[in-house]
């Protein structure tokens, strides 16, 4: 198998499809964290997942355990009620009676799951604890997981102890089948929980020991160990599965050729363009940001209805001689005559984003707003390319948010929105740390949305020269929080050699700005 390896930011951006696709929510996003184990937040819309990186395994290993571990919290997302904290008996083992009823719901939609299925619960098996390495109570809890999940057990318990254990199982098994063929939810089997907890004779407030995948990160495990649980597994879960080669599901071939599509593409990603850490600009990290809060649905929409002519390329307009005489204009004494005018946009554009400390209070409404702009610029097909400037660690950092070869997605968009606006306004440096960009990509355009002076006037001058010899338009947008204030910006910005300079005090209207100017050229 190949050794190379995904990176984070593509494996987010799979995952966050993923996700969506197979729970049919749209609003969903995915993070990593190495701090607790895979869970589905319900009410944040949120999956946050192991870290590939700590799973066991060679990196295609664990690859497919990612891969199913989230097809699970998907279908958590999309059949379960309420999910509780596994760190109790009574929503561990709901969530464990849960896992049984929505694995079945899943398996009938997506039938290619069955082997992927299979693997990961041999990787479950081989990650949980030998029960003689957990005290008390708690090891009558694990016992029942590993026998209901797996039909064995890990290690030596006392018989009375395994009676009740298998007692508890059937019942389980019993309850989750007619959950399934009369059609009840969570609820319904919450209140069975309490009888459970009864046949294992616990508390149900019993505090369960976390066991997680990557506890034995590292751990060495060979393919004749793995086949050794896969047979057991397979075994153990012919009477719901079928049967199930073993050596078929440890090769894994239906995911591999998607797993070699995906290295490939990440590989062509890797080697596009300038390498920003050679040229001094910064890719934000987009671990753990929910980028679901700057997307303005209403604002985006809105916007794509504004310009969907502009999208077919034509627009109707109206004028005082034309191809086709409009009755009703001519009553309302307007322009009586209308023609299809072409209206495309093939202008290449570089946009700035200002996240110093004087935008800070307004962030939200500001990635809203220039958020909106690229959802409408990549659903008008525009090449463009977005760049942004704030204070790390007191050095001004530019972040490359979006390359003009990549799309406009998820990830571009989580990097948007992790950026903290701090610090001045060295527009000078941060044009020094472009230069090598646009001197390499020259756009049409090179648009700067700054909300203030910057620090050095004339240095400013001096690159804004050097950039429009290289045939670059030179555009600025000054955003103020009255029309006199944003006025006098654009004013101020005019005298430092940009061809254009526009006004805006209402966040909102940064869209449409942007859009009219790329409609003159």
């Amino acid at each position: 198998m190949q050794s190379l390896e995904i990176r984070n930011e593509t494996l987010v951006e799979i995952a966050t499809f993923l996700v969506r696709r197979w729970s049919q929510k749209k609003n969903v996003f995915v993070e990593f964290s190495d701090k607790m184990e895979t869970r589905t937040r319900l009410t944040e819309n949120k999956v946050i997942l192991t870290p590939i990186e700590k799973r066991i395994g060679s990196y295609f290993q664990r690859y497919r355990q990612f891969r199913t571990s989230l097809w699970y919290e998907s279908m958590r997302i999309k059949y379960c009620k309420k999910i509780l904290s596994n760190d109790h008996a009574f929503g561990f083992i709901l969530n464990t009676l849960e896992t049984r009823r929505i694995e079945y719901l899943g398996r009938k939609i997506w039938r290619g799951m069955d082997e992927e299925i299979i693997f990961n619960y041999s990787y479950m098996l081989v990650s949980r604890p030998q029960l003689h390495t957990v005290y008390g109570k708690a090891r009558m809890v694990e016992a029942f997981y590993q026998y209901f999940m797996f039909g064995a057990i890990k290690g030596e318990i006392q018989s009375s102890h395994f009676e009740r254990i298998r007692k508890a199982s059937e019942f389980s098994q019993r309850i989750v089948d007619e959950a399934i063929k009369k059609n009840y939810d969570t609820e319904w089997l919450e209140k069975k929980v309490s009888d459970i907890i009864k046949i294992l004779d616990i508390d149900s407030l019993l505090t369960v020991p976390v066991s997680l995948p990557f506890m034995k990160a590292g751990m060495a495990i060979t393919e004749e160990e793995l086949l050794k649980f896969l047979t057991i597994v397979s075994k153990n879960k012919e009477g719901d599965f079928g049967k199930i080669d073993p050596k078929a599901v440890l090769n894994g071939d239906n995911v591999y050729d998607e797993y070699k599509v995906l290295l490939n593409e990440n590989k062509k990603s890797e080697n596009k363009g300038l390498a920003p850490e050679i040229i001094g600009v910064q890719i934000p990290a987009t671990n753990n940001v929910d980028e679901t809060k700057i997307y303005d649905i209403s604002l985006i929409n809105s916007l794509k209805t504004k310009f969907k002519e502009w999208k077919s390329g034509w627009k109707e307009q109206h004028l005082r001689s034309g191809d086709e005489f409009d009755e009703e204009n001519y009553i309302e004494g307007n322009e009586p005559f209308f023609t299809d005018v072409k209206k495309s946009i093939k202008t290449k554009i570089v946009i700035l984003l200002d996240h110093s400390s004087s935008i800070a209070s307004d962030a939200l409404e500001y990635k809203k707003a220039t958020l909106a702009l690229c959802e409408v610029l990549s659903y008008l097909k525009v090449k463009f390319a977005v760049y942004a400037f704030s204070t790390q660690n007191r050095n001004i950092v530019c972040w490359q948010i979006k390359p003009d070869n990549v799309k406009w997605n998820t990830i571009t968009a989580k990097r948007l929105a992790q950026i903290v606006a701090n610090g001045s306004t060295p527009l000078a440096e941060v044009y020094g740390k472009m230069f090598p960009i646009l001197q390499s990509k020259r756009p049409d355009i090179f648009l700067t949305l700054t909300d203030g002076e910057p620090a050095d006037p004339n240095a400013v001058r001096n690159m804004t020269k050097s950039l429009k010899g290289l045939g670059i338009k030179m555009v600025a947008i000054g955003l103020g929080p009255n029309t006199i204030r944003a006025t006098t910006i654009a004013i101020n910005l005019k005298h430092l050699g940009y061809e254009r300079t526009l006004a805006v005090s209402r966040l909102n209207d940064i869209p449409s700005k942007v859009i009219g100017v790329l409609g003159e050229n």
